[in-house]
């Protein structure tokens, strides 16, 4: 019997009795099977960790013990790397290198919020009266929906339950159905651990089913949500019936601005980072290559070179560099994305097909680039969340702000420059939640991470991102309590 629910400290099937059965998209082959979640599940999950957050069992557990569970947490990822890197490596499709990485980066978001667990007790607030003693406590949110993408599986939901744990909350874990073997992993650790039963569940399921009840269900208080924008709405507007908190990071269009006067080779070479590292399947990919007119023919030429030499493999091919995307079916978007363009008279300067002969049993999509692109093209307003760089030009500085802002996303972006007046100006005036200067793709889990405009509400990492799970409370006492005096006394 497949039991990988995990739902008030037990392992469960699915009240259905359903499975996945799940594949690997760089050949097909089977990873695994899975319990496959129904509404029911999600509800048993629900209820599971409101009782554990209504005994206090987790919340009550000092802030500083809460902190030493989390630092046990990394050590545990520590021992196990490569058991999780290799799981989500057969999940994904992605190189087993990359998920290597992604391990470290994990751990790291763990220590980071270990740290924080304990750091903000409260603060006294003066009440002008020695009488008073007025100060401000904060408190965990209650019981946390996560649902949580299949390109980082977990990594994204690290950033939810480091700091959902780390401030006393129960949650419950809903990762993206293709890829659930981390979030079994991970549950596997808090368990053996000694983390009370039902402060952290797990259902594994589509959203319809599994996910839809937490951002419904009055009992679940906030709903943390990574993903794509459509469903971002709809889990927006499901949570407002029971005005819940939410956190949602949506995706981007991200600008990657190259001026004349960059270090050519380093921009160039940071493009292709920027655009195809993951086969593009990072919210935070810079997909639009905005580029200084001068150098546009002579950046772009080098670029389409250098993308056709870009070797496409499955997780244990030691010469790959990038992997397959997550199934056939997005694979198809992406193709139907770039053809669209195509039609809109955007140039095909490489890429556009599956691959050779080599790749026909995995969901193989060749780095692309698209030229001859204009603000306003389907191509740059959408995303393909694909290996798909567009191409545009600036002549002045104001143009370049104007094109990379000239989208209804906000999460990331990049100027290349060797004027240091002109990167911080530029960085200063674009409407995006990360700037880098001279670089892309490297983030600190001490910084925070989140967009501006349709890429999302609130923040994750950073001190803010543990705020997200925190609630503050005003708590006002009078040492001297008295008699106002204000109504009268009767038959006075």
């Amino acid at each position: 019997m497949t039991a990988t629910l995990f739902i008030d400290g037990q392992w469960v099937p699915a009240a259905s009795g359903e499975t996945r059965t799940i594949s690997c998209p760089a050949d097909g082959s089977e990873v695994g099977i899975v319990s496959e979640a129904g509404t029911a599940d999600a509800e048993a999950a629900i209820a599971a960790a409101k009782k554990a957050f209504d005994s206090r069992v987790w919340a009550d557990t000092p802030a500083a013990e809460r902190g030493d569970f989390l630092f046990k947490v990394a050590e545990q990822l520590t021992e196990r790397k490569d058991e999780f890197a290799r799981a989500e490596a057969l999940d994904t499709g992605k190189r087993l290198v990359e998920a290597e990485i992604d391990m470290d980066d994990i751990i790291a978001c763990f220590k980071h919020f270990a740290k924080l667990a304990d750091q903000d007790a409260g603060r006294v607030v003066d009440a002008g009266d020695p009488s008073v003693v007025s100060k401000v406590v904060y408190e965990p949110v209650g019981v946390c929906g996560m649902i949580t993408p299949w390109n980082f599986p977990l990594l994204q939901a690290a950033w939810k339950l480091a700091p959902a744990l780390a401030a006393g909350n129960s949650l419950i874990l809903k990762p993206a159905e293709l890829t659930p073997h981390t979030g079994i992993l991970i549950m596997d650790v808090f368990d053996k651990l000694g983390l009370p039963a039902g402060a952290a569940n797990l259902v594994t399921g589509p959203g319809a089913t599994a996910g839809a009840p937490l951002s419904t269900h009055p009992d679940v208080d906030l709903i943390s949500f990574t993903g794509g924008l459509v469903t971002g709405r709809k889990i927006m507007s499901s949570a407002s019936e029971t005005v819940k908190k939410i956190a949602l990071e949506l995706g981007g269009k991200n600008p990657n601005v190259v001026f004349a006067d960059a270090d050519f080779d380093a921009a160039v070479d940071n493009a292709l980072n920027a655009g195809f590292v993951d086969s593009g399947q990072v919210c935070s990919a810079g997909v639009r290559l905005i580029v200084e007119e001068s150098i546009k023919e002579k950046f772009v030429d080098e670029l389409v070179r250098r993308a056709e030499s870009i070797r496409m493999g499955g997780p244990f091919d030691e010469n790959a560099e990038t992997g397959p995307l997550i199934s056939a079916e997005h694979r198809e978007k992406v193709h139907a994305y770039v053809q669209k363009g195509i039609e809109e008279g955007n140039v095909l300067r490489t890429g556009g097909h599956f691959g050779g002969e080599e790749h026909k049993d995995g969901c193989f999509y060749a780095p692309t680039v698209l030229d001859n692109v204009k603000r306003g093209d389907y191509v740059v307003t959408e995303e393909s969340f694909g290996p798909v760089i567009t191409v545009e030009t600036f002549t002045t500085e104001e143009e370049a702000v104007e094109t990379a802002n000239d989208t209804v996303y906000g999460l990331a972006g990049a100027v290349w420059t060797s004027a240091s007046g002109t990167a911080h100006r530029v960085s200063s005036r674009l409407r995006h939640g990360t700037i880098w200067i001279n670089d892309y793709h490297p983030y600190l889990p001490q910084a925070e991470w989140g967009g501006f405009k349709q890429s999302g509400v609130g923040r994750e990492l950073g001190i803010a991102g543990f705020e997200e799970y925190r609630e503050a409370k005003h708590i006002y006492e009078n040492t001297a309590p008295a008699v106002t005096g204000w109504f009268r006394m009767p038959n006075q």
